[in-house]
């Protein structure tokens, strides 16, 4: 689809559903031709299960896809395991980098102390755009809050790249509101979350964060680094002070 297209139809939806709840774009978008054929992407980390609960009751079926990059924390994977059995979700995909791939590019596993984007690229961003082959979008659990750079964050946006659509429902969310999804339908909370760790990828390039700080301010910690480079803003990886 032309790129002028795509930024139409994107506008459209973020018209259509500007003063819907986040379930309420879930749903429509899940349902809404103009949005094709959408699969969720979650990390299983601190707040992925709101998304996920929500998905089990408005479309078990959704492609669910985790990428295990084989460095996350041990209680991230039990964590995955015990939510995809509670919530019955039969769409779930688990995918990893290629093993010829890790092979030749990061024989020792030690790719992350010398590049984090070439090893972000390698176990997250490759493995995620082979799952997505054949998908037209994609839903994330990004929220305004959560950086600076993900400040202007909409319900609906242009992946350039691709050509494929970026559904937020929880663009709009505030902490409280996570709070109170989580409390009010009993969903487990991710064990490292109580150990400081409000946002969890993997286990070498993720550190506690004090209060106060940035949420995603353990992430990459004293790096010029903030996303792990799976989303596109304006055509490019989102490596830092994009919003993405």
């Amino acid at each position: 689809m032309p790129q002028s297209d795509l930024t139409t139809r994107v506008h459209a939806l973020n018209d259509r559903y500007r003063h819907h709840s986040a379930v309420s774009v879930l749903e429509h978008a899940l349902r809404d031709p103009q949005a094709g054929k959408l699969a969720l992407v979650s990390s299983f980390g601190a707040e992925s299960v709101v998304l996920l609960h929500m998905v089990s009751v408005t479309r078990r079926d959704t492609p669910v896809i985790f990428i295990d990059t084989e460095m996350l924390f041990a209680e991230t994977l039990v964590y995955q395991q015990e939510l995809a059995e509670r919530l019955n979700l039969s769409g779930l995909r688990i995918i990893r980098a290629d093993a010829g791939d890790l092979r030749a590019q990061d024989p020792d596993a030690t790719l992350h102390q010398r590049d984090t984007n070439a090893c972000c690229a390698l176990r997250k961003s490759a493995p995620l755009q082979r799952a997505l082959a054949g998908i037209d979008g994609w839903i994330t659990g990004r929220k305004r809050y959560q950086s600076g750079t993900r400040a202007a964050l909409d319900f609906f946006e242009v992946e350039d790249e691709t050509g494929r659509i970026k559904v937020n429902p929880l663009a709009h969310w505030a902490p409280e509101d996570i709070r109170t999804y989580m409390d009010e339908n009993r969903l487990p909370r991710h064990p490292l979350v109580a150990r400081g760790y409000p946002s969890i990828g993997c286990m070498p390039c993720t550190t506690p964060v004090a209060p106060g700080e940035d949420p995603r301010s353990g992430r990459w910690r004293d790096q010029d680094k903030t996303e792990c480079g799976i989303h596109f803003v304006n055509g490019k990886m989102v490596r830092k002070g994009v919003s993405a």
